[in-house]
């Protein structure tokens, strides 16, 4: 965490307020011309990131892919920005304006640098222009799970009807991830990684420590329930304990060598070992 406030003293002059809001503003205004065109995958195919035509001239692209609406449907796009503003704000209230910022740019040039690295190292496949990938999902993606993280209690009302806790839509976030981890081809896995990346960045520390802290306590616990489970008072002669004879009375002999517990049937009549007395 020391080089990241280093990086964020450095970049600070550069941070930019409202970030949330400048991205959905050229969001709206692609999805529009997209729509007066006639084309609802105009926005996708000037403004995304395809790495055959940034290496071509088009340089624009690894700024403007950022602009690519979320889907056609406007209902469904109207539900996106919505969602990203109640976030996104939150993130920045939360953080303020510089940490924002440097969590999105960390997100932003895993994302682009993994396209554009992929893109020259393999020209003629052109298989990194992959939607999934080659698009700004990552942007709401980490977006959400931080929120999530920070707000995991937070309700949002699903169809408009049932409020389910922002923690267990990202959850499910968390499985897909896990999955497209597991079976997809290692292009998404690749993609995958690299969405998540600032989130690593930003929380990865304190999951880290969460978990040594639950798992110390779980350690403690088990130390505890296993004293519960040793008895403290055994008689030396018959073996019975304080936990199988509750109701049972021990003594401890001092005639003997460590004062050895007996029951008070066999307290009085066994035999010292090493007596004191002699």
């Amino acid at each position: 965490m020391k080089r990241l406030r280093n990086l964020e003293r450095k970049l600070e002059p550069y941070a930019v307020r409202n970030v949330t809001i400048a991205l959905i503003c050229g969001q709206v205004v692609a999805y529009v011309a997209s729509a007066v065109s006639g084309n609802t995958n105009a926005a996708r195919l000037a403004l995304g990131l395809d790495p055959a035509r940034v290496f071509d001239g088009e340089v624009w692209r690894v700024v403007t892919y950022l602009f690519v609406p979320p889907v056609t449907n406007i209902i469904f796009a109207f539900f996106f920005w919505y969602l990203f503003f109640i976030m996104g704000n939150a993130l920045e209230n939360t953080w303020g304006v510089l940490r924002y910022n440097l969590y999105l740019l960390i997100g932003y040039l895993a994302i682009t640098g993994l396209v554009l690295g992929g893109g020259a190292l393999l020209p003629a496949s052109g298989q990194f222009f992959v939607p999934e990938i080659s698009s700004n999902a990552f942007v709401k993606l980490s977006v959400l799970l931080a929120f999530a993280y920070l707000y995991p209690e937070f309700r949002l009302l699903l169809f408009l009807v049932f409020p389910v806790p922002i923690k267990w839509i990202a959850l499910i976030t968390w499985l897909g991830l896990a999955f497209g981890l597991i079976f997809s081809p290692w292009i998404i896995k690749l993609g995958t990684i690299a969405s998540v990346l600032n989130f690593g960045v930003f929380f990865g520390k304190d999951i880290y420590l969460r978990i040594r802290s639950r798992g110390k306590r779980m350690q403690q616990k088990a130390a505890d329930a296993a004293r519960a489970r040793t008895p403290r008072h055994v008689c030396t002669t018959c073996g019975v304990n304080d936990l199988t004879h509750p109701d049972a009375e021990f003594r401890y002999c001092s005639k003997c060598d460590g004062a050895p517990a007996f029951c008070l049937e066999h307290l009085h009549n066994h035999e010292h070992v090493g007596d004191k007395t002699e």
